[in-house]
C-alpha cells in the first residue's frame, strides 16, 4: 500500500492528521526539520526525494510567510517533484484571504501550482487557529494575563485545528474532495476580548485583551526575532480583524465533513481540562 506523506508532521495540524490516519491503519510518514519519521527541509531539496519515495498522497505546508522569491518558488518546485515521483493526490494547507492577496504572498503561487499539478488536489483555507491561544503565538500572553494585539473589538471565527486535521485526513483519502477549495472557520465570529474571557472563566486565571498600535506590535515581534517582513504581514492580518475585514463564517467544515465545526467554547473547555494553560 502506498504511503501518505504528512509534511510538517510534528506541527499543529500535521501531528493531528497523522494520528487520525494511523488510527485507521493507513501507512503514514511524517516529515519535518526536527522530529518526524524522516528529515525534510523545504530549504534543502536533497531531503525531498527520500520523503517522497513511495508516497501516493502528500499534505503540503509552507512553514514560512517571509516574502521573497524563494518562498514563492519552493512549493511549486516541490509539487513538480512530487508528481514526477508518482504522487497522485495533494492537499495544501493555505490560509484565509489568499485568493485576494497579491502575487507576493508565498501561498498564492503554492495554490496555483497545486491546481495546475495534474494530480487530484484539495486546498484548505483556514481562519486563525483556536490553538494559537493554547500552543502557539498567543499562549505567552494568556499565561502572563495580558493578550496585547492590534485587533480592537474586531471579530473572527477561530477554527479548531482538530477540524482542520479531520478535513485534511478526509481529503487525503477520499476522492470526493478532489478539486475542492474549503474555507475553514469556526461556527461563530468572536472578539479577542470574548476569547480571553472564556479562557479566564475556564481556567480561573486573570486574562484580558489589550488593544495596542500596529507599529508597537511590529516592533515587539521584531525584538523577539521575527523577521520584519513576517511581522508586518502578520500585523496586517490582525489589523484586518480590527477593521472588520476578518474572515466571515464559512461552510467549509460542513461541506467536507457533513457536520458543524466545533465552537470555540468547546475548544477552550477541552484545552483547559488538558492543562494547556497550566
Amino acid at each position: 500500500m502506498k504511503t501518505i506523506l504528512v509534511l510538517g508532521g510534528t506541527g499543529t495540524t500535521g501531528r493531528r492528521i497523522a494520528r487520525r490516519l494511523t488510527s485507521k491503519g493507513l501507512p503514514v510518514r511524517t516529515a519535518s526539520r526536527t522530529g518526524g519519521d524522516t528529515h525534510f527541509d523545504l530549504d534543502d531539496p536533497a531531503t525531498w526525494a527520500p520523503a517522497l519515495d513511495g508516497a501516493a498522497a502528500v499534505y503540503l505546508v509552507e512553514p514560512s510567510l517571509q516574502p521573497g522569491l524563494d518562498q514563492r518558488a519552493r512549493i511549486p518546485r516541490l509539487v513538480a517533484d512530487a508528481v514526477a515521483a508518482g504522487v497522485r493526490r495533494l492537499v495544501l494547507l493555505s490560509a484565509h484571504g489568499v485568493g485576494r492577496a497579491d502575487d507576493s504572498h508565498p501561498l498564492k503561487a503554492a495554490e496555483q501550482a497545486v491546481r495546475d499539478s495534474g494530480a487530484d488536489w484539495t486546498i484548505l483555507q483556514p481562519d486563525w487557529f483556536a490553538q494559537n491561544f493554547s500552543e502557539s503565538f498567543w499562549l505567552p500572553g494568556i499565561l502572563t494575563g495580558t493578550l496585547a494585539l492590534p485587533t480592537g473589538d474586531g471579530r473572527t471565527p477561530f477554527v479548531d485545528a482538530e477540524d482542520i486535521a479531520e478535513v485534511a485526513a478526509a481529503a487525503l483519502t477520499e476522492d470526493r474532495h478532489s478539486g475542492q477549495t474549503y474555507q475553514l472557520t469556526g461556527p461563530q465570529a468572536i472578539g479577542f476580548g470574548e476569547a480571553a474571557d472564556l479562557i479566564a472563566t475556564a481556567t480561573g486565571r486573570t486574562v484580558r485583551h489589550l488593544d495596542i498600535p500596529p507599529d508597537t506590535f511590529v516592533d515587539r515581534m521584531a525584538t523577539e526575532g521575527v523577521p520584519v517582513g513576517v511581522a508586518r504581514l502578520l500585523t496586517g492580518l490582525l489589523v484586518d480583524i480590527r477593521d472588520g475585514r476578518g474572515a466571515s463564517v464559512s461552510d467549509g467544515v460542513e461541506r467536507a465533513l457533513g457536520r458543524q465545526p466545533r465552537p470555540f467554547k468547546e475548544f477552550v473547555a477541552e484545552a483547559a481540562a488538558a492543562g494547556r494553560w497550566g
